[in-house]
């Protein structure tokens, strides 16, 4: 099952349609939403698309039509982790998402919720909503949200035949027009105003509009106003007031009726048949059914209405004299049809302003020359624009007609493809977006998979390719797309090599090529990878030092704009100073890994009968070293097993960490109690660093019989596997961590260690994970020693390094470790133990 509908049946693509449009609305009304959508697996490993998108135009979204799962988005955590995301405000959404608020800086909140689909979710149903306080709920309904995304999967995987591998979306979005929220009814009304007795004089439509009952009403400027909710009451008396001044308003009033809804007010002076002057108003409800009523081209302002998808259904006289065409032509037609000068860079983001934010967004535009020098071509245009349920509401006003603007007024430009104008403003956000995905890039490789996520999909790139500069010669860093092979010539050129990937960076010049002819015209000889495409390479230099080059490709023939040239080449110098930073830390973490090493102990303390394994892993994030160690030590007639973990990171941590080793093997090598084995190393760690502090567990062992007497400062508690395969906790007593108070006392228990019984001791680093519980985390640990320790024992119970690697496996092979991690295991043994 595909959203190509390719190879789909007729009646498995229908059901399929109408499934994503029920699901979708649905949630809008779960969840009082803005906006809903469904996003589904795509063929492409790694990559959601977007299936269906309800209450905003589709063109608007297309930057977002594809995320991929890694990417730093609530999407992306929903479907990788199984769990719903609420973000109930725009300072949640930043605070915990900064890219997704930069590239959607409006303030709404959120919720996303994965679909079910057996071993991992299908997908991700996400509604945009109202911001709420942190706390609140309003206007949601989880356990309905919940409902339809289980329901939506259900059905998916039905329509699959029981397969998810078959559930994927491959196409465009579905683009879901919500349910109107009131039938239609009137929606515009006449009334005259006489500034004298301040009588209005209506008529029945009026009482209909306002929502009134249909009975003899006394009206007055005060009762009218009344009808309009608290905060609007006071602007319709004081534009009469200025109107029977003389000074009518430049445009509509946007008002709210006491029940929410939107409301259009004009009011411009009249003499009728040489009688005093009255106040001629007009209330308009903005929607269709203002097309069967003429009342609406009185207003000498423009007005015209959209729906939720971007389709004009509604415009009057006036609105198609200023946009210069037809009424019966513009019904009907998405904007960027209809009016393309209003589509695009920066008015897409307007639009989505207003159907994100709750007030109205307010604009200037120049209406580009006609072709047949039409009225009104090339004149500037105030336009308002106003959100209600179910439609947009716009007001076009002659700019000479109003105050000055007071932000500076955006030109228009038509697009010169339609098709992309919907995309037009992604390559706005992504200075934004990259500059803040970098910031979490430490390494090349992350560097890389970064600009790969974020510059290919914002500019519809097909292939990509990062090459470093090291020792005057370059060298792949990363690449995407091109070939198996294709680019295996190139490695290691030199500075002096007449390539269009070497020359932009030693001319400091970006260079773009449209075609692939025009790429082999300027390079006679170059190898291409394809007939068909064009190319831009883009020099990588940070403050003026040279790094490398980026080659991005596109599968089509297309030219550059220069806003895309300019918009590229800042990128550029972000990827630059990105990989700089990430050369500095390839070095400086080397340095570091060998200083950590340098401080854990090379061989540990052995004994015939005891058999002892360790293992430490450092953390992936950062450039600073951990604190964590173990060690094992001859005491007296037995052995001493340490483990310890520094406050903090970073050279200062490791350096507190060497000592604090130095000195537990120094009270130990004394044979001293546990308790204080632990009192004197927080003395001197007190008086060494005031203010570090350190967790340490401490177990002196007597091989011979078993005995072990045990001692821990703030440290997780072990764990104990007995030889017939019970795994427990032990609830041993501890004290407060070191460093903290000089006089603290750490209560020493005992406990048997009997023959091929496995001892853990562990650092928070293996069981600790963002926004799980610790708790939960010792729980998995301890069902992985009992497997463990089950598998060494049918191989003899002579693997307790095997059951140490196993235990590690998972945080080994994880690419993002946030804490270093240390493992330390001990058995003793009924017969003696050959070590080596």
């Amino acid at each position: 099952m595909t959203g190509s509908g390719g190879e789909q049946p007729v009646r498995t693509r229908t059901r399929l349609a109408a499934l994503l449009a029920e699901t979708s609305t649905g949630a809008l009304g779960a969840s009082g939403g803005r906006v809903a959508a469904v996003y589904l697996r795509s063929g492409t490993p790694g990559l959601l698309r977007l299936a269906a998108l309800a209450g905003l135009p589709g063109p608007l979204f297309r930057p977002w039509w594809r995320l991929h799962v890694d990417g730093p988005f609530p999407v992306a955590d929903a479907y990788r982790l199984g769990v719903p995301v609420m973000l109930a405000n725009a300072a949640e959404t930043v605070r915990r998402y900064p890219q997704f608020a930069a590239s959607l800086p409006f303030p709404f909140g959120s919720v996303h919720v994965p679909v079910p689909g057996g071993s991992e979710p299908l997908g991700v149903l996400m509604v945009l909503r109202q911001a709420t306080a942190d706390t609140a709920d309003e206007l949601l309904d989880r356990d309905l949200l919940d409902r339809l995304a289980e329901g939506l999967g259900a059905e998916l995987l039905g329509l699959a035949d029981g397969d998810p591998r078959a559930v994927v979306w491959d196409g465009e979005p579905l683009c879901v027009r919500p349910p109107a929220s009131r039938p239609a009814r009137p929606v515009v009304a006449r009334f005259r105003w006489d500034p004298v007795t301040r009588a209005v004089y209506a008529d029945d439509r009026l009482h209909s509009l306002l929502g009134l009952p249909l009975k003899d009403f006394e009206w007055t400027d005060t009762a009218l106003a009344d009808t309009l909710a608290p905060d609007d009451t006071h602007l319709v008396l004081a534009a009469l007031r200025a109107t029977a001044a003389g000074k009518p308003p430049a445009a509509p009033l946007w008002l709210r009726a006491r029940d929410g809804t939107q409301r259009l007010l004009d009011l411009w002076p009249v003499a009728e048949s040489g009688a005093a002057e009255h106040i001629v108003g007009v209330v308009v409800a903005p929607g269709p059914a203002a097309s069967a009523d003429g009342a609406a081209d009185l207003l000498p302002q423009g007005v015209f209405c959209l729906d939720r998808l971007g389709m004009v259904v509604y415009v009057n006289e006036a609105a198609a004299r200023l946009v210069g065409q037809g009424r019966e032509w513009l019904l009907g037609r998405p904007l960027w049809e209809a009016m393309p000068w209003l589509a695009g860079a920066p008015y897409d983001d307007h639009l989505r302003g207003a159907l994100l934010s709750p007030g109205p967004v307010h604009f200037h535009v120049r209406r580009p020359a006609g072709r047949r020098g039409e009225p009104g071509a090339g004149e500037w245009l105030a336009v308002s624009v106003h959100c209600g349920e179910d439609l947009l509401s716009c007001t076009l006003v002659p700019a000479s007609r109003m105050d000055p603007p007071v932000g500076p007024a955006v030109e228009a430009q038509v697009p010169e493809d339609p098709v992309t104008i919907g995309g037009s403003m992604a390559p706005l956000y992504r200075p934004i977006t990259l500059a803040i995905a970098l910031t979490d890039a430490v390494t090349a490789r992350q560097v890389s998979a970064v600009v790969v996520r974020e510059l290919l999909p914002a500019f519809g790139g097909g292939c990509l390719a990062i090459y470093l500069l090291q020792e005057r010669h370059f060298f792949l860093a990363w690449e995407s797309g091109f070939p198996q092979g294709f680019l295996d010539p190139f490695e290691g050129i030199g500075l002096d090599a007449r390539l269009p990937g070497v020359e932009c960076l030693t001319t400091g010049r970006p260079l773009f090529f449209e075609s692939m002819q025009q790429l082999a015209a300027a390079y006679p000889g170059i190898p291409l990878d394809a007939p068909e495409g064009a190319r831009a390479f883009l020099p990588l230099i940070a403050s003026g030092r040279p790094v490398g080059s980026c080659i991005l490709g596109f599968d089509c023939t297309r030219s550059f704009s220069t806003e895309e040239r300019t918009v590229l080449t800042a990128l550029a110098g972000l990827i630059a100073h990105a990989m700089e930073r990430a050369q500095r830390y390839d070095s400086e973490a080397a340095l570091a890994r060998g200083l950590q090493q340098a401080l854990l102990p090379r061989r540990l303390s052995t004994h015939p009968r005891v058999e002892t394994a360790g293992r430490y892993l450092p953390g992936t994030q950062g450039m600073d070293v951990g604190g964590d160690w173990y060690d094992v030590v001859e005491a007296g007639d037995g052995l001493a097993l340490v483990i310890g973990d520094v406050q903090g990171h970073g050279v200062q941590a490791a350096a507190t960490m060497g000592q604090l080793r130095s000195a537990v093997r120094a009270f130990a090598l004394g044979d001293r109690p546990p308790d204080e084995v632990l009192s004197g190393t927080n003395r001197l760690l007190i008086d060494l660093d005031p203010g570090q502090f350190a967790s340490c567990c401490y177990l002196r062992l007597d091989p011979a019989t078993g005995r072990a007497r045990i001692a821990r400062a703030g440290h997780p508690p072990p764990l104990l596997r007995s030889p017939e395969g019970r795994t427990r906790l032990l609830d041993v007593p501890g004290g407060v961590v070191l460093g903290v108070d000089p006089r603290a006392r750490y209560p020493v228990a005992e406990l048997l260690l009997e023959p091929d019984a496995i001892f853990a001791l562990y650092t928070d680093g293996l069981v600790e994970r963002p926004g799980a519980d610790i708790d939960d985390g010792i729980e998995a640990l301890r069902l992985a020693l009992a497997r463990a320790g089950a598998a060494a024992g049918r191989r003899g119970g002579r693997s307790l390094a095997g059951v140490a690697d196993r235990l590690t496996a998972t945080a080994r092979h994880a690419t993002d470790r946030p804490d270093d991690v240390a493992l330390l295991l001990a058995a003793r043994r009924s017969t003696p133990v050959r070590h080596r």
